[in-house]
């Protein structure tokens, strides 16, 4: 009770009068007070103990409601040995009966349940599990409430902080406030996508807002493309910012604040290079006692321009958990700025921008990955040296995928050696690449679901977010068919002068959602791998002697004729066709395509041929040579029928019997391109 107490009144000094009667001092519970206390439980519950004896949980019952707060105080071996007495005068001694051990039930098992996939659509937060939610609510995160901040252990109070409290829950009226702050330096990849969920979706989740917050603190990376391309992702995943920021928008703000801190003695400016001040034991810098007029002069020549790069920096007088001492605010950097252009040449950094702007913005639970942990202390030391309202920082793991890379470096060298084509490259896992690739959003979300929000680094196999890829394409994903290598087939006697029309079930699973209309006429082309001269045992498909059905067109075919080219290759066969209801049922039925469409298909596997590209220890060359040859493998000359005429980039299909894909941005009129996303099943070989 003193605990609680004290966690919930962080300032001195204390009331002690009322934190004695919140800690029971002075409070006598007599013998008679407990005597009747346990009476009135036993007299509550007579008839279960009467029936149950003592298997009866009293226990259980002495624990809840107006007995616990009466006996609050009252001494426990006490109230035991009042509970054993009034419980032996009502039942008597222990018969056999009493002492046989309680069988046990048996366990209902649960009503099997259609298993729930999508984790957002539309910016609505779904149920991949209860248990997610539960920590999406803070049920299981143990986050704290919006206002109460200084129950977080850690979290740093002085005696402005309480007021700075009050004024922040008067601004959100106790609204849970998240952000996702990222670099517009680069494409967003998979490990951003759990961040998106986790901050949207908390905020979401507790009736709050999120903000897409752009940390364009460094000019010399940042390209309007990277902008619009994290906006674009972000909304993509289905999730809409209460409004879009920039640090930018508070360089003034944090101007002011900068010659604040140089005024309360906590910043100054300083001249060891780069060099000097980099690792975890750099030498003292001499200028970290200058005088307090000096270090506002020297500052406001850096905003003028006065110092080159790398002669001044504005540094800050704490050390950090990672035993970093002075850590930088300020820096010189003669680049215009994409939004400010050249008002300013001096740039805030990380260390100093972040916490200052989650405290403008009211961010109640700022949510970091694990590496930020060093920069908690910095994180309050700032705000509270300058008396501003204190956010709380949360830490939770990253969430890596194997056989593959995502750092901005690696991927640009992966760019300009051509092992890619750009950042959108269906073998990366940028969010842009696994849209192009195919991947629903809601996969991507699920998927980031059942990873769960765990303090450690979770690293994962990519078939698991291509298991999520499955479940939600076979719900959307309309059925068409399509032959990669195609094997002319002429059907002798077919049975119209013209083509006939098939009806096709967009999802034969639940023909409710619609039909497609395919022509079938007297040539029609299958996969090359669908025929064989011979058949092994255990082949199922066509072969001499050997007919199979046409799915969906109601006919079995059976080869008469087989016709090849000069070296001997198969080029087309002759066959007659028989009405499936009076033909012997074929053992396999096999997909077809007739007046097809041409198009091209991309078939991608892993671009990478170890599960740590990126580690000596694994590929002692460097991640470059480790490049899976057969990572793309192109079908120049596939067909599709005709149901995707109207298809565009980004539309999903299932092509029967092969996998599923989907209409890639580089088709032109005439000449559909695809990428496969996934096959229907998993390689076993890949898992």
């Amino acid at each position: 009770a003193a605990l609680e107490y004290v966690r919930s009144h962080p300032l001195e000094p204390l009331d002690t009068t009322d934190f004695e009667r919140a800690c029971g001092v002075g409070v006598c519970v007599t013998p008679e007070q407990i005597e009747e206390a346990v009476e009135a439980v036993i007299n509550e519950h007579r008839a279960e103990l009467l029936a149950e004896r003592y298997r009866f949980n009293l226990g259980g019952a002495l624990s809840t409601g107006e007995a616990r707060n009466r006996l609050r105080w009252a001494d426990g071996k006490t109230i035991k040995n009042e509970v054993d007495l009034q419980v032996l005068h009502l039942l008597g001694p222990k018969t056999e009966a009493d002492l046989e051990k309680k069988p046990k039930a048996a366990k209902a098992r649960p009503a099997p349940v259609e298993k729930q996939k999508t984790a957002v659509v539309n910016g609505e937060v779904g149920t991949e599990t209860q248990s997610l939610l539960e920590q999406l609510r803070g049920e299981a995160l143990k986050f704290h409430k919006p206002g109460e901040n200084y129950k977080t252990e850690g979290y740093v109070v002085t005696p402005n902080t309480m007021a700075l409290l009050k004024q922040h829950l008067a601004i959100t009226g106790g609204q849970v406030r998240t952000r996702f702050p990222p670099e517009p330096n680069g494409i967003l990849h998979i490990g951003h996508a759990k961040a998106i969920n986790f901050n949207f979706g908390y905020a979401k989740a507790n009736g709050g807002v999120c903000f897409l917050r752009y940390d364009d603190t460094n000019p010399e990376k940042e390209e309007e493309k990277y902008f619009t391309a994290i906006r674009e992702m972000v909304e993509w995943l289905g999730y809409q910012p209460y409004a879009v920021t920039h640090a930018s928008d508070y360089f003034d703000q944090l101007y002011t604040w900068a010659l604040e801190l140089i005024r309360r003695g906590q910043a100054y400016v300083c001249h060891q290079k780069v060099e000097e001040i980099k690792g975890h034991n750099p030498p003292p810098s001499p200028w970290r006692d200058r005088p307090v007029e000096e270090s506002l002069l020297l500052f406001e020549d850096m905003r003028k321009g006065k110092f080159g790069e790398g002669e001044a920096t504005l540094r800050m007088k704490l050390v950090m958990e990672d035993g970093k001492m002075d850590p930088v605010a300020y820096r010189v950097k003669f680049t215009p700025h994409h939004r400010t252009g050249d008002k300013w040449c001096i740039y805030p950094t990380y260390d100093y921008t972040h916490c200052l702007c989650d405290s403008i913005e009211h961010i109640t639970h700022s949510l970091c990955t694990k590496e930020f942990q060093a920069r908690r202390s910095s994180y309050f030391w700032l705000c509270n040296a300058l008396d501003v309202y204190c956010p709380v920082q949360w830490e939770y793991g990253r969430l890596n995928l194997l056989y593959t890379v995502v750092s901005k470096r690696k991927i640009i060298r992966l760019v300009e050696t051509g092992a890619v084509r750009d950042w959108d490259d269906p073998r990366l896992f940028t969010l842009t690449a696994l849209r192009r690739r195919g991947f629903p959003p809601e996969a991507i979300n699920t998927f980031c679901a059942r990873v769960g929000v765990t303090v450690a680094q979770a690293t994962m196999e990519p078939h698991l977010l291509e298991a999520c890829a499955r479940e939600v394409l076979n719900e959307q994903a309309p059925r068409a068919m399509a032959v990669l290598e195609p094997l002319k087939v002429t059907i002798t006697n077919f049975p119209a002068p013209k083509a006939l029309e098939v009806l096709v079930p967009n999802f034969p699973a639940d023909e409710s959602r619609g039909f497609h209309k395919l022509p079938f006429q007297s040539t029609v082309y299958i996969e090359e791998t669908d025929f064989r001269e011979e058949a092994d045992k255990g082949y199922k498909r066509l072969a001499p002697g050997q007919p199979v059905g046409l799915r969906h067109a109601g006919y079995v075919i059976a080869v008469q004729n087989i016709i090849k080219d000069a070296s001997g290759r198969v080029i087309e066969l002759e066959v007659t066709c028989t009405k499936s209801d009076v033909a012997e049922k074929p053992k396999a039925f096999i997909h077809w395509v007739s007046e097809p469409l041409p198009c091209e298909v991309r078939l991608y596997e892993r671009l990478f041929l170890h599960k740590n590209p990126e580690d000596p220890a694994e590929v002692p060359g460097g991640f470059l040579s480790d490049l899976n040859p057969d990572s793309l493998r192109v079908v120049h000359s596939a067909l599709v029928d005709s149901s995707v005429l109207s298809a565009r980039p980004f539309d999903k299909f299932q092509f029967e019997r092969l996998g599923y894909f989907s209409v890639d941005p580089d088709s032109a009129e005439g000449k559909l391109v695809f990428n496969r996303t996934v096959t229907l099943k998993e390689d076993p070989g890949k898992a």
